[in-house]
């Protein structure tokens, strides 16, 4: 499969999730919704590998981190994300994840010797650049809001549990395991750890049976889970996690352009001027070799 593919796919489905995850607000609380996703997205997962022939049996130090890694990044980045912005602009949650690409990039400097050029993070540094710029009017009217420094706070640590999730699958997968089963491992693991979350904390289970939210589950579960994060990390095992990592910053951008299809969004000539910046820059990164 050609690299632009695996590039291209998650980064749609993602900026699609951001309205369709809307659908799953307030008549479930958001940890239930979360754990509904990705226990439907391991079990597809696990039936995806079963019928390409890749055994679920795993050994026991596989499974330690598999555990780890479904706590981390499916709970501490998903449920950090929505924590976070009720605190926080939206824009500056963007932003912040955004800079995915730099911690990526060094920590696979860091952990596996991956080379990373000066070029490549000069143009890193133009596509953040270009969703500050995007987000610019939103981040200059928010102004301050009561307990903004927790938000912060949780919205950086949904930032180190995403970076930390990656490189817990991607370990495993340089050690020779199939990837398949690693995500429906890590998902159920992820979902399970939330789902024991729910009744430890009160929520109990709960699940709207009407057709919005039904569908936004689906396709959160099946795109948005088992899709996307099955074309992201072999993009990631190919072309490396810095590359990957720059879907961190056109997804905002297309999502907005999505918004300004459907919901009415109206584009700021700074707003197109971060947009044209980001995609540049993108597309320099991707031309050459770090």
């Amino acid at each position: 499969m050609p690299t632009w593919v695996l590039f291209l796919v998650p980064t749609l489905i993602w900026a699609s999730t951001w309205h369709v995850i809307t659908y799953q607000l307030g008549s479930v609380p958001v940890l239930n919704s979360v754990t509904w996703r990705f226990a439907l997205a391991a079990l597809c997962l696990a039936l995806w590998a079963w019928q390409r022939g890749q055994s679920l049996r795993l050994d026991r130090r596989s499974h330690a981190l598999m555990l780890a890694t479904g706590v981390v990044q499916y709970f501490g980045n998903y449920w950090g994300v929505y924590e976070a912005e009720r605190f926080l602009p939206s824009g500056l949650v963007a932003v912040l994840f955004s800079m995915l690409v730099f911690s990526n990039a060094l920590l696979a400097w860091w952990l596996w010797q991956q080379p990373v050029s000066r070029r490549f993070l000069a143009a890193a540094g133009g596509a953040v650049a270009g969703v500050v710029l995007v987000f610019w009017p939103e981040l200059a009217a928010g102004g301050a809001r009561p307990d903004a420094g927790y938000g912060l706070l949780v919205a950086l640590g949904a930032l180190a549990a995403s970076c930390a999730g990656g490189f817990m699958t991607m370990s495993l997968t340089r050690r020779g395991l199939p990837l398949l089963p690693v995500l429906a491992w890590s998902m159920g693991y992820g979902a399970l750890f939330m789902l024991l979350l729910s009744l430890l904390t009160g929520q109990g289970l709960h699940f709207d049976t009407g057709w919005p939210y039904v569908l936004s589950w689906l396709y959160l579960s099946l795109f948005g889970s088992v899709i996307a994060f099955a074309f992201y990390f072999k993009l990631a095992e190919r072309a490396g996690m810095a590359k990957a990592a720059l879907m961190a910053v056109v997804i905002p951008v297309i999502a907005l352009l999505a918004s300004a299809l459907f919901e009415g969004w109206q584009a700021t000539p700074l707003a197109l001027a971060g947009m044209g910046l980001c995609l540049l820059s993108v597309w320099v990164a991707q031309r050459q070799k770090h």
